[in-house]
């Protein structure tokens, strides 16, 4: 069932709320136990790390990859590169319950037919934020971003294209996902500094996965 209005509810009782042009938050939309099963497998193989910043500072959320290509992060700027630095072979294949959600998120917010080829997954911990950035690297910007949320809530902010539009906070919770792309695919976004708490399925961290079309 495709919904299109703010606030409108799917067969299962699931919210779709939208937060601007080409962008809305589907609330509880990802519940599968087999997502935090595959982020185990993942990190088995390539362990979560902190990347640097080109400028030498080390970012704060631990990260790994999963898919074609991975994010990458150091002294020679942002990418996404087919190895991974630190093992030297290949990131480990995406699972198909994570294509499996992305594809069909991005179809519930009005973007049929994404096929991601990189998963970045992010682990944060009590008090570790994200600043406020655009996501720029990829070369498929017709894609959306499909961004899914796990473990302990956050507060995500969300503003426009231009760095000086107002930035609007959404609180997510565990299986929260939000979607955006077309008029709002370079929009400005981050997430504050992460509260203290436990999770029965994640302890204290939050998992977020964030699908993207890198090639």
């Amino acid at each position: 069932m495709t919904l299109t209005w703010e606030g409108a509810m799917d067969l299962f009782g699931k919210r779709k709320e939208m937060i601007g042009p080409g962008a809305v938050i589907l609330r509880g939309f990802a519940q599968d136990p087999e997502l935090l099963q595959g982020v185990a497998r993942v990190a088995e193989v390539a362990a979560f790390r902190h990347f640097q910043t080109p400028g030498g500072r080390q970012i704060g959320v631990q990260m790994t990859n999963c898919g074609a290509l991975g994010w990458i992060s150091d002294r020679r700027g942002y990418r996404y590169d087919a190895q991974d630095p630190l093992t030297g072979q290949p990131w480990p294949a995406m699972p198909d319950a994570f294509a499996a959600l992305a594809r069909d998120a991005a179809s519930q917010a009005g973007y049929v037919g994404f096929s991601p080829d990189a998963c970045l997954i992010n682990r944060y911990v009590p008090g570790v934020k994200m600043g406020l950035h655009q996501d720029r690297d990829e070369a498929r910007m017709e894609a959306p971003i499909v961004s899914v949320s796990l473990g302990l809530p956050a507060m995500f902010q969300f503003g426009g294209t231009d760095r000086k539009d107002p930035v609007r906070r959404y609180a997510l919770d565990h299986g929260d996902v939000v979607v955006w792309g077309g008029p709002a695919r370079l929009a400005w976004h981050g997430v504050l500094t992460l509260k203290d708490g436990a999770h029965p399925d994640t302890g204290r961290a939050r998992i977020n996965l964030t699908f993207r079309r890198a090639a």
